[in-house]
């Protein structure tokens, strides 16, 4: 499935270079035309990641994801700064179709525990992010600045129990990048764990990047920053993933 992903700032439309809010892009579009054009075009749903609320839950966007979501019907997928309880269900009632769940996942195991039998495993996609030194999978929290002591497939492990089925992963060196994404990371973890629906992220900027992914055996690819910057369409990232099925 492609993913589109639109980072949002004061309601506006940004790409971060690795994660750093002082080198950021602004881009000039109506996000509620391009939502209807994706669906449109045959996408299925759309991933947001609130950087306000990311960086302050005090200032998330909710006012605008309530208004988003009363204009679309394509399935929205947020991210950025989630930490409680009272933060999924607010999105969950607004008409969210996934919430996505970062540092938490590190600060608060137990309640991400309890967030997966809660709300159930389709409500849930666990962001974990990772820099791989000495061959090892090292998952980061807290926009990317805090290097944690667990590693990708022990945290996966942890949460399996608990029904745990879509998982976001990013590798943080190809973030924004324009670079190619990780193939081998994406096809030793899905070889590794076949009942989790992987969602890859970071580095895509060529159709052949996204056939390329498809055939490592990831269930959805987002892209952000190809998209935005015209390297190719939806129609043609569609095309391919399609014809890779």
């Amino acid at each position: 499935m492609i993913i589109p992903a639109f980072d949002l700032i004061d309601g506006r439309a940004v790409r971060l270079y690795q994660g750093d809010y002082l080198n950021k892009k602004n881009y000039d579009i109506n996000l509620s035309c391009c939502l209807e054009e994706y669906k449109s075009k045959g996408i299925k749903i759309i991933h947001l990641v609130d950087l306000d609320g990311a960086k302050n839950s005090e200032n998330r966007q909710i006012e605008l994801f309530e208004k988003i979501l009363s204009n679309t019907t394509v399935s929205i997928q947020i991210g950025g700064g989630i930490r409680t309880t009272k933060d999924i269900s607010t999105l969950l009632d607004l008409g969210v179709k996934r919430v996505v769940i970062g540092s938490s996942v590190i600060h608060n195991k137990n309640k991400v525990k309890k967030w997966l039998k809660m709300y159930g495993s389709e409500s849930i996609v666990l962001a974990l992010d990772i820099k791989i030194n000495n061959n090892k999978k090292e998952i980061y929290i807290d926009g990317w600045q805090k290097r944690t002591n667990f590693i990708l497939e022990e945290i996966i492990e942890y949460f399996l129990p608990s029904g745990l089925k879509h998982i976001l992963c990013t590798d943080i060196s190809k973030d924004g990048t324009l670079l190619g994404p990780n193939f081998n990371l994406y096809k030793e973890i899905t070889n590794s764990f076949k009942s989790i629906h992987f969602q890859a992220s970071g580095g895509i900027a060529t159709l052949k990047d996204i056939i390329s992914l498809k055939k490592t055996g990831i269930k959805s690819v987002i892209i952000g920053r190809s998209l935005l910057e015209k390297k190719f369409t939806i129609e043609e990232a569609f095309k391919c993933w399609q014809s890779e099925s």
